[in-house]
């Protein structure tokens, strides 16, 4: 099948679109919405300036979404003097797994002078994920105790390096499937929160309640094309999965979606459209509510928490009691 746009081969099909597209469009399509979003979400403010550039943190795992991101947004603004790009990653103690990701993000850096920061969770909460998952304190999946660890460090260290926006790899399917969960377990506050990492009004609450604020600018694109998009350009990714993923009902959302976007192509678009108006609504709701929880600081390590230890405190303590 000939590219839509040109008369080379196509390497892809996007049936949401009707599109078919030879690698160079392919390329130029994920970097384009990429970028679209970078402009969309206000991400570079008109007052930055080389003599005050923005520091972007971007967690960057050695998976394909982290990388992909990391690579565009370097090709995008390595000549441009107001933004800088600081690479974070997170080394959670999974032998193997971890080790051979971070040989691809080193790999990735070292070939794009981007400057790159490792933190641990021996280091930060003296807690590794194996001994974790093999204790279970709280008969919780690993990934609940890794998921408010990772998002503990990116914020801390993101402050650290006084950061203006804390930028993660969640692509469209991410996005969609946790649409999906949130909707299901009628978690209208999770709604509400979902985007508070997005500009614009959500920036303005996440600055009030001292959160940096976060962005998604891959979030436009589909898994597949990402992991496509990484495989044309020769980009060093670690494919596997880690050992510890356990996160039931996430799989079955995800077979799900991917069934309704194979019957009806567009069932991500559609439902990404729609729940980033409900969350506007809900945040909004929850902006607004005088008789709402009020962000406070945790008694323990300081961090912006609605109680009075946060939850990566308690986790700690519980690992920590076995």
């Amino acid at each position: 099948m000939d590219c839509t746009k040109c008369d080379r081969d196509a390497v892809m099909h996007a049936a949401y679109s009707g599109a078919h597209l030879c690698e160079p469009h392919f390329l130029e399509s994920v970097e384009r919405r990429v970028r679209r979003r970078v402009r969309e979400d206000d991400m570079l403010p008109a007052d930055a300036t080389p003599e005050d550039p923005e520091t972007w943190v971007v967690g960057l795992s050695g998976g394909k979404d982290s990388v992909v991101l990391t690579d565009i947004l370097h090709d995008t603004f390595e000549e441009d003097p107001r933004v800088e790009l600081v690479a974070l990653t997170i080394h959670e103690g999974i032998e193997g797994y971890r080790d051979e990701s971070l040989d691809a993000c080193e790999e990735l850096v070292a070939e794009r002078g981007i400057r790159h920061e490792v933190a641990t969770y021996r280091e930060e909460f003296d807690v590794e994920m194996d001994d974790v998952a093999e204790d279970d304190p709280l008969d919780m999946a690993p990934c609940a105790y890794c998921g408010v660890f990772r998002r503990d460090v990116l914020a801390r260290y993101a402050d650290e390096y006084d950061a203006d926006k804390l930028l993660t790899g969640h692509n469209l399917d991410d996005e969609a499937e946790t649409a999906l969960m949130n909707v299901f377990e009628g978690n209208v506050e999770q709604v509400a929160k979902h985007f508070d990492a997005s500009l614009g009004p959500f920036g303005e609450r996440n600055e009030k309640d001292g959160m940096i604020p976060r962005a998604k600018p891959l979030r436009d694109v589909p898994e597949k094309e990402v992991a496509l998009y990484a495989q044309l350009r020769d980009l060093p990714v670690h494919m596997e999965e880690c050992p510890h993923a356990s996160e039931a009902f996430r799989g079955e959302i995800q077979d799900l979606l991917l069934k309704l976007e194979e019957n009806h192509p567009g069932t991500r678009h559609s439902i990404m459209a729609g729940y980033e108006e409900l969350a506007s609504l809900a945040a909004d709701e929850y902006g607004d509510d005088e008789d709402g929880e009020t962000v406070g600081e945790c008694e323990e390590c300081g961090a912006p928490t609605t109680q009075d230890r946060c939850r990566k405190c308690a986790l700690v303590d519980a690992v920590e009691s076995v």
